[in-house]
């Protein structure tokens, strides 16, 4: 399974539109993390909660997760304003595992 990060949008827009998403392997990570990475996986696609961020939050990150896992793609989307804690929840444990 491959899982991408792309962000979208707040204070640093013009310098991050131009850099590709980040990406994770569960083939590279080890058989814990893989394991927990698809949980979360799973229980954000379960609950995926508001994808776009309110009107007034114009300076609001917009984070795009694709899960690629052949056959199957998915892509989950969440902002700083809106996002269900399951997404939240997989985007701080992608972040920390991206270095």
């Amino acid at each position: 399974m491959r899982v991408s990060l792309a962000t979208h949008g707040g204070l640093a827009a013009p310098i991050i539109r131009r850099l590709p998403p980040r990406v994770l392997d569960t083939d590279q990570l080890p058989g814990d993390a893989a394991r927990e990475l698809r949980r979360l996986v799973a229980a954000a696609a379960a609950d995926p909660g508001a994808a776009r961020p309110a009107p007034h939050a114009r300076d609001a990150m917009t984070y795009t997760i694709t899960v690629d896992d052949s056959p199957d793609s998915t892509t989950l989307t969440g902002s700083d304003t809106g996002m269900s804690p399951a997404f939240g929840a997989l985007l701080t444990w992608i972040e920390s595992h991206l270095g």
